[in-house]
Formats: C-alpha cells, sequence, structure tokens
C-alpha cells in the first residue's frame, strides 16, 4: 500500500517508453515556467520561490508518489490561503503552516483517509474552487491595468472598491501590453498547441516592453533579481504561540491539498486507464511539503492541468514528472537572469486565463439545476470563500451538506423500504429479485441500494470499472434508490459518457420519482432517452432483448411494482 508508485512501474518502463516519459516531462516543465513564477506572485512571495517548488516539489511528488502521471507544484487554490498567512504571519510563518500541512498530510495517509476525501461532495468542491478562482480574477485587476495602488486591500470588496477609486490612474501601455498577451494565450491554440499559449506570451511581451522601453512594470521592478540556483536548505523559528494560531491555515493547506492532489489523481485515471494508490499519494504530498520549505519553497499539490498535458504528450511513468523537475531546474540554472525581465501585465493575463479555466463556469451553471439543498451548498460555500475566507467556507460547506441531506432524507423515506432493508431476510423473499430472471448474454446488471449521494457515488464508480469483458447493455437498478443529489447526477453522466465511449447502452430500472424529477432538472434524463428509462426490471431487460435482437419474455407471473407510480 505505502510503496510509491516509481518502484512497482521501474519494471515496465521500455527504452521507448522512457523516450516518451523524457519528451512528456520536458514539455510539461515549459509549460509549468510561467505558472510556477505566476502562482508564487500571486501568493505574496518572490517569483523563485514557486520555480523552488516546482523543482523540489515536483520531484518529491513524482518519485514517492502513488499515481503514474501526477505533477505536482505550486497551483491556483493555494493563492488565497497563502497570501492571508503571508500578510499576518510572514514567509517565516508560511515555512511553518507548510510543514505543518505536511505533517497533517502524512499521517492522513498513514491514517488510510485517501479514500475519505471521495466522501466531499461536489457543490462543495465546486463552490470553493469557483470561489477561488472569482479571487484569482480579482486580485490580478491592478497589474492587467497598471492601477497606481500601493498596497491592494486582501478583502475582497474593499478589494474592488480600490479599483473603482484609481481608475483613473490606469497605465494604458500595461493595458496593452495585457490584453496582447491575453489575446496570444486565447488564440494560440488554434495555432499549434505543442507550444503554450503563454511560453509565446511571455517571449513576445517581454521582447516588445524591453526593446520598445514600454513603461510597464517588470519582475525585476519589483522584485529584482531571480536567483539562479537553489539556496542552501535553513529551518524556520518555530514559536509555539504561532505555531498554535497556524493549526486552523495549516489544515486548511493540507486539505486543499489533497483534495486538489486526489482530484488530478482520479482525473488521470480516467485518462490513461490506471488506478493510484491514493493513501501513498497523500503520503509523497506530505513529504513534499515538508521538504520543499526548508529551501524556500511555497505548498505543493497534484497540478491537474499540468498532470492532464504530461499525459496527452505520452508521460506513463512517473520519470516523467521527475524530468518535468529537472527540466525547470536547467532553465532557473541557465536562463533565471532573463526572467527578470517579464512584464507583470503578462502574468496577469497568464493568472486570468487560469482563473476562467478554474472556474468550472459550465459545471457551476449545471449544477444550479440540480436538487435545492445542492444548490443552496454550492452558493453557499461560493460566497463564504468570496466574501470571506477558504477555512470557513469549507467548514460551513461540508456542515450544511450533510444537515441538508439528513433533512432531505427524513423527508422522502419510504419507512416501509426502509424497514425491508434493515431485516435480515433472504433473497428469495424478494418477488423482485434478479436471481428469478433470465439474463441475456451480453447484458450486465447492476443495482445500487440506499440513497445515491456524494458518498456511495465514488464505491458505485469504482464497481463499475471492475468489469472484465465490457457488456454490450449495462442495466443500472435504482429501485433502492430514494434520493440522488448533484454528486450522483455527475456520476450517472460520467457513467452514461464512459458508456458511449466503449459502445454500451445505458439502461435504467426503477427509478423513483425524486431521482426522475432530479435527472429532467440536470438534462441527463434526456442524454439517456426516455426509452432507456424504466420502472421495472421486466421492462428494462425485454429493452436490452430488443436492442439484441431477441424476443421479449414479458414481465414475471409474481411481477410486484417497486416504483410508486406502477402500482
Amino acid at each position: 500500500m505505502f510503496k510509491p508508485k516509481f518502484f512497482t512501474v521501474l519494471s515496465e518502463i521500455t527504452p521507448q517508453q522512457l523516450s516518451k516519459d523524457v519528451v512528456a516531462g520536458i514539455l510539461v516543465g515549459i509549460v509549468a515556467l510561467p505558472l510556477a513564477i505566476a502562482f508564487a506572485i500571486a501568493s505574496g512571495v518572490s517569483p523563485e520561490k514557486g520555480l523552488i517548488t516546482a523543482v523540489i516539489g515536483g520531484f518529491l511528488v513524482s518519485f514517492l508518489g502513488g499515481s503514474r502521471v501526477q505533477i505536482g507544484g505550486p497551483t491556483g487554490a493555494f493563492i488565497v490561503i497563502l497570501y492571508g498567512i503571508v500578510e499576518q504571519y510572514g514567509i517565516n510563518g508560511l515555512m511553518i503552516a507548510t510543514i505543518m500541512a505536511g505533517v497533517i498530510l502524512m499521517l492522513m495517509g498513514f491514517a488510510q483517509f485517501g479514500s475519505l476525501i471521495k466522501f466531499i461532495p461536489y457543490p462543495v468542491v465546486v463552490g470553493f474552487t469557483s470561489g477561488i478562482a472569482v479571487i484569482i480574477f480579482s486580485s490580478q485587476i491592478s497589474d492587467f491595468l497598471g492601477l497606481s495602488i500601493e498596497k491592494v486591500p486582501a478583502d475582497f470588496i474593499e478589494k474592488w472598491i480600490a479599483y473603482a477609486t484609481h481608475l483613473t490612474s490606469i497605465n494604458p501601455q500595461s493595458l496593452m501590453v495585457g490584453t496582447f498577451s491575453l489575446l496570444i494565450i486565447v488564440f494560440w491554440p488554434k495555432i499549434s498547441r505543442k507550444i503554450p499559449g503563454s511560453i509565446v506570451a511571455i517571449i513576445a511581451s517581454t521582447l516588445l516592453v524591453h526593446l520598445s522601453g514600454l513603461d510597464v512594470a517588470t519582475i525585476e521592478s519589483r522584485f529584482g533579481d531571480i536567483p539562479s540556483a537553489l539556496p542552501a536548505p535553513s529551518v524556520p523559528v518555530f514559536d509555539f504561540a504561532t505555531v498554535k494560531e497556524l493549526i486552523m491555515p495549516a489544515t486548511t493547506i493540507a486539505l486543499l491539498g489533497a483534495i486538489e492532489a486526489l482530484l488530478s489523481a482520479v482525473v488521470a485515471d480516467g485518462m490513461i486507464g490506471s488506478r493510484h494508490k491514493s493513501n501513498m499519494e497523500l503520503v509523497a504530498q506530505g513529504a513534499a511539503n515538508i521538504i520543499t520549505p526548508l529551501f524556500g519553497g511555497i505548498p505543493v499539490t497534484g497540478a491537474i492541468a499540468r498532470t492532464a498535458t504530461n499525459v496527452k504528450n505520452g508521460g506513463r511513468t512517473p520519470v516523467a514528472g521527475m524530468v518535468h523537475a529537472l527540466t525547470l531546474l536547467c532553465i532557473m540554472l541557465l536562463f533565471g537572469g532573463w526572467a527578470k525581465l517579464i512584464p507583470m501585465p503578462t502574468l496577469a493575463a497568464i493568472l486570468i486565463v487560469v482563473a476562467w479555466n478554474m472556474s468550472e463556469h459550465h459545471v457551476f451553471r449545471q449544477l444550479l439545476k440540480s436538487p435545492r439543498s445542492d444548490v443552496i451548498v454550492l452558493l453557499t460555500t461560493f460566497g463564504l470563500t468570496v466574501v470571506f475566507d477558504l477555512t470557513i467556507a469549507i467548514e460551513i460547506g461540508m456542515l450544511l451538506a450533510v444537515l441538508l441531506f439528513m433533512q432531505h432524507m427524513a423527508g422522502i423515506a419510504n419507512i416501509g423500504m426502509v424497514t425491508g432493508e434493515l431485516k435480515d431476510r433472504e433473497e428469495e423473499d424478494d418477488p423482485n429479485t434478479i436471481r428469478t430472471r433470465t439474463i441475456p448474454e451480453g447484458v450486465e446488471v447492476f443495482e445500487i441500494s440506499g440513497a445515491m449521494f456524494f458518498g456511495a457515488a465514488s464505491k458505485f464508480k469504482d464497481a463499475m470499472h471492475i468489469v472484465e469483458n465490457k457488456p454490450a447493455i449495462r442495466i443500472i437498478r435504482m429501485r433502492k434508490v430514494l434520493s440522488i443529489d448533484a454528486t450522483g447526477l455527475n456520476m450517472l453522466r460520467e457513467l452514461l459518457v464512459d458508456c458511449r465511449k466503449t459502445g454500451i447502452t445505458l439502461i435504467l430500472s426503477g427509478v423513483h420519482a425524486q431521482p426522475l424529477f432530479a435527472m429532467q432538472q440536470y438534462g441527463i434524463y434526456d442524454e439517456i432517452g426516455e426509452e432507456n428509462v424504466f420502472g421495472n426490471i421486466d421492462d428494462a431487460l425485454d429493452r436490452s432483448r430488443e436492442i439484441l435482437g431477441l424476443p421479449k419474455a414479458g414481465r414475471m407471473q409474481n411481477f410486484t411494482p417497486s416504483v410508486e407510480r406502477e402500482k
């Protein structure tokens, strides 16, 4: 369980795969360069700290991690919490908080809490992710417009008030460079996807500002030179009072790091058809966050966009992630002096695009069509993240999700069905048991019991992958699913997409009123098709026979309706 993925796949690395991993690692290193610098600056620290994080933290995450293709480094999720820590406790406080977060992550991993991260409600994750995106966007307005604000307020509302009062100080040259960079980043992929638009924007805008002498702020004018070497390790000064105050921020860093890393690993699994070790991944993230700050780095976690870039360029083993870190080290050692010329509006443009991609606006809009309890959780978490504090947002979002779910279940529970589920009876007592039905060859039947909520959805998704031979038709029995929430709806959509990719027809059986209404609101009912949604298993099996060109068998003589509308 706690053996790093690198050592388990070592024997599988062929010369051909090694060359692909090296190429992928170099490309990801180039992609990571501007992001590492931009995330560091947005977090309130000097740019080289982002590079150090990507080099040391990125190497350790790949070397010790539980995923084949995870790329570690600084991410946008940390910006909000890190900026606040630096403002209040300084760099020494940030180092202490990062080390504390690393210890918490390692404890979570050794306690095998990796799978528990899956129980965090989907609306909570989308709520705080979208909220962070809004905050990142708002933090870049000053640099993008070149406003003459000596100290930008940390508070969201005060920040926008400051922007409004300083609009007359817009620097047209900064706005031009920022817009120029933004257009390159947005439209460059139409020309080439091999070279990232952010790199093209940095090179083009740096040359423009340097050769034309535009009055635009640069990394050098703001922070001075960027060191061209890794600093010697140093231990922060620990103070018990500071450690006590940093417990909650450190816990938030650990929780965010765990969520981000495991979400990234899950996405990567889906792309390469692999399985990551969630607990080993947490241990690796913890080790990286303990060691990285000793060299002046900031918190590190798995980066979804960079991990996806790795996969798309052929990376399939941890070697690619280690090469990515070494590539950044070479760039830092050889070209670190040139990085100081990068214009600040260009970095602002890069982060604006990051914020837009991070916002998950399409998912946010889709969740607004979910059951009311999920919408409340989503908007509450989003609002608290933007206006108040990320730690409070996660705590209240989780609590609200649990309370509303309990209230919802109490309101719709069918006492007879719940009582029946509590009885330890033989399956033969069930007139609708699948054992008394004839299942056509090529048809697979799965049954879900209990509420299809955020805790059960991940287990269901895992079960869907434990299949040796892909069926032609997959029937999902939902006669015991009284309630479904946004996570369950999203999981059904992912299952539908997976089925379509593999040529499997998805059929739903025993769908109750609440899940049916929720699916109609969410839009997935039409995607599955009315002809593939049934109230009982006999009709669903006949539908599968129809698709396979077999004669229908009709309902069993002892057929008993399992949903209210058929009684």
